[in-house]
């Protein structure tokens, strides 16, 4: 059986972390301009593809969350830690939050319009992404979008502390080809490969990638 004990530890970082982060974050700088208008693409093609329910996976506090609803989408979040998911309902009583993880989504298949992961896949093992991409599309409707965000690079971090506080979590840099291809390898079809240069308060370069869960038929399935 493949080693989860990653999950202890990044759950139990993030729960310590949980109570100082929203006071450690500014929405208005950790969003530049060019993440906002990427957010925006992606909530008008959540609509123009019908709509659906939208999960913000790795949501933390859920600022992000409140992000999308805020652009009209009907989107609730989801995050490994219990600590995090508190902050985010008392944050933002108006919109729903649930415990889980990403490599097994306590949802039904084929029953959302979109999924968004907004640095949160940087705490899995690479060798783990094909189980979560292979779970994001199994929730995904046909037709669904996907859009990840992560920092570009090919090192891996581990921290022991963190705010003074005592941590123990692993960060893992891609590079937005090898996500590309992982992606298609689980039935995707990529839509957007991007790569933000880094603001002057960021250490490294910022990928996103689109994706959509074919529909029957279409690009990327058999028809």
């Amino acid at each position: 059986m493949p080693d989860s004990s990653f999950l202890d530890a990044t759950r139990g970082s993030y729960d310590v972390l949980a109570s100082s982060y929203l006071d450690r974050l500014d929405p208005d700088l950790d969003l530049p301009p060019l993440s906002q208008a990427l957010h925006r693409t992606f909530a008008e093609l959540v609509k123009a593809q019908g709509g659906g329910p939208v999960a913000d996976v790795g949501c933390g506090p859920g600022w992000v969350t409140d992000i999308l609803h805020g652009l009209g989408l009907d989107v609730f979040g989801i995050d490994l830690s219990p600590g995090m998911v508190a902050e985010a309902r008392r944050t933002y009583p108006g919109l729903r939050f649930e415990v889980g993880s990403m490599l097994s989504l306590d949802l039904e298949d084929a029953t959302l319009g979109g999924l968004l992961a907004s640095y949160s896949i940087i705490h899995i093992p690479r060798d783990r992404l094909p189980e979560v991409f292979a779970e994001f599309h199994r929730v995904l409707a046909p037709g669904g979008q996907l859009m990840l965000t992560f920092q570009v690079g090919d090192e891996s971090l581990h921290f022991d502390e963190a705010w003074g506080k005592s941590v123990s979590l692993d960060f893992y840099r891609q590079q937005p080809s090898d996500v590309v291809g992982l992606l298609r390898e689980a039935g995707f079809e990529v839509t957007a490969e991007i790569v933000r240069h880094p603001e002057p308060t960021e250490k490294s370069p910022h990928g996103c990638v689109m994706a959509r869960k074919p529909l029957p038929g279409g690009p990327g399935e058999a028809a």
